[in-house]
């Protein structure tokens, strides 16, 4: 809307995640004239004429740091094409805190297999915290999957969700396959690990804690059903097929039914 309105319009408090700037850079490259990229504050000049331009759209760091988890649960190694590593910088000290730790190679991220899954203590022998925060802290739609990690790290942490109130919900269902975490308040868990987890049958409430309760379900002992899979499909498109191409043993019942994952740490 500021694009193509007459005048200045400044944003103050504004978004400023890669997907963002992705979007103020494609209006730049159209001709509009978006000053502070990058920054939580945008001064856009409207009114200006815009003419047709290609866009690349940017890696989704959401999914790269869903992916990095997916290896870390399994044990397992997964090469990552085309990242952008000045987008991931805040994730992979997320991961690192945790005991994984990928490694970038140019445009490629790569974690290897046998990683050490160890919760780094805090200095004083205090529990270590992870928290999310505006960008460029942790990103909160990545602390689904980060509990389901630390479930399977040796040590224990306190996660301090704060910005939204039923993140950590999901947690009885991680609880219902045998992970050891203390729901503290709507905002702060705490996790034991490493827990066995076995299969169970579970709901995806929305799209992080679907996606967490598919990494579960692949790191679990026995067979796994996951319903209202739609939401996980709202943010990790052909995820099943994708997954099958790893080495996972996931099928999905029908078009609309739950996804089915055998696993046990493949």
């Amino acid at each position: 809307a500021a694009v193509v309105a007459r005048g200045t319009t400044t944003l103050r408090n504004a978004a400023c995640e890669p997907h963002v700037q992705d979007l103020a850079r494609f209006l730049s490259d159209l001709g509009a004239s978006v000053q502070g990229v990058g920054t939580n504050t945008l001064t856009i000049e409207g009114g200006l004429p815009l003419a047709a331009a290609a866009c690349t759209v940017g890696p989704d760091h959401i999914e790269i740091g869903s992916f990095i988890g997916l290896a870390a649960v399994t044990n397992g190694a997964i090469t990552i094409d085309g990242v952008r590593g000045e987008d991931l910088r805040s994730i992979l000290l997320g991961f690192e805190r945790l005991g994984v730790r990928p490694r970038l190679d140019g445009t490629q991220l790569i974690v290897d297999a046998g990683q050490e899954r160890r919760i780094r203590p805090d200095l004083g022998g205090h529990v270590p915290k992870l928290e999310d925060g505006p960008w460029p802290a942790f990103p909160a739609d990545l602390m689904s999957i980060a509990i389901v990690v630390a479930s399977q790290c040796e040590g224990i942490l306190l996660v301090f969700e704060k910005l939204f109130e039923s993140r950590l919900f999901f947690v009885d269902k991680l609880i219902g396959m045998g992970a050891r975490i203390v729901l503290c308040d709507p905002h702060r868990a705490v996790i034991a690990g490493p827990s066995p987890l076995h299969g169970g049958v579970v709901e995806s409430p929305d799209i992080r804690a679907g996606m967490a309760m598919l990494l579960a379900a692949l790191a679990a002992q026995g067979r796994s059903v996951i319903h209202n899979i739609g939401q996980i499909e709202r943010g990790y498109e052909r995820i099943d097929e994708r997954l099958r191409a790893l080495g996972a043993q996931i099928e999905r019942v029908d078009g609309s039914g739950p996804a089915v994952g055998r696993s046990g740490g493949q």
